[in-house]
């Protein structure tokens, strides 16, 4: 199956997807969206990274930013920030260059390293495009944190690839429905951007009291 341009969804709606199907859903079903400092901060980290008419060659590794990719298949679109050609025997022909590279993305994160793996999902998502867009195969990408200032290793494995697949189903299954996810209230909710619209606390006071209170309070 293939899905038409007109239906393709944001690649990195995948990682507010994990973060919080509800915030996924504000923003791609609603349209709402609001900027606080840390929104500000991992916009303005991205927009250093893409800048699509910079290219670097570091000896043998051809570095390309803010590079377009999309998925047939799975109905997705964005951009990398970093793509790394990485000059290898068994990698593949690049146009106007000479010899064989292997692809390695490379996504920037303003924080640091998360025990979940909305992340690497995204990084995942992003080789998965780059392989459908180059013919190759890709093993591995990297993350690197803005707050420590370090690179992590990525594996691509089959069970990353796997939840990519299943979450993109999910969500344009969401989206054609014009499904949002019922409001919960976690210890994420203090820094979320969206949370005057999102109103976790619905999650935690019953609907009558929730109105009482704020009709009192008028």
């Amino acid at each position: 199956m293939e899905y038409a341009e007109e239906d393709y969804i944001q690649l990195s709606g995948i990682q507010h997807f994990v973060f919080c199907r509800r915030q996924w859903g504000l923003i791609n079903v609603d349209r709402a969206w609001e900027e606080n400092l840390l929104t500000a901060e991992g916009r303005l980290m991205h927009d250093r990274a893409h800048d699509p008419f910079l290219k670097e060659k570091r000896k043998n590794v051809i570095i390309s930013r803010a590079m377009p990719v999309m998925s047939k298949r799975m109905g997705v679109s964005g951009e990398c920030d970093v793509v790394e050609f990485i000059q290898a025997d068994d990698g593949i022909s690049l146009n106007g260059r000479e010899g064989k590279y292997k692809v390695c993305p490379v996504e920037y994160k303003r924080g640091s390293h998360k025990f979940e793996d909305s992340d690497r999902l995204q990084l995942a998502a992003q080789a998965m495009c780059l392989e459908e867009m180059l013919l190759c195969h890709i093993d591995e990408g990297a993350l690197f944190y803005g707050e420590t200032k370090r690179r992590e290793r990525v594996d691509i494995t089959d069970e990353l690839r796997n939840r990519v697949e299943k979450l993109f189903r999910e969500m344009h299954d969401d989206l054609r429905l014009g499904h949002i996810a019922a409001p919960r209230s976690d210890s994420h909710c203090g820094a979320c951007s969206l949370k005057d619209i999102c109103m976790p606390k619905l999650a935690q006071t019953p609907a009558s009291e929730y109105v009482r209170k704020n009709v009192e309070d008028l």
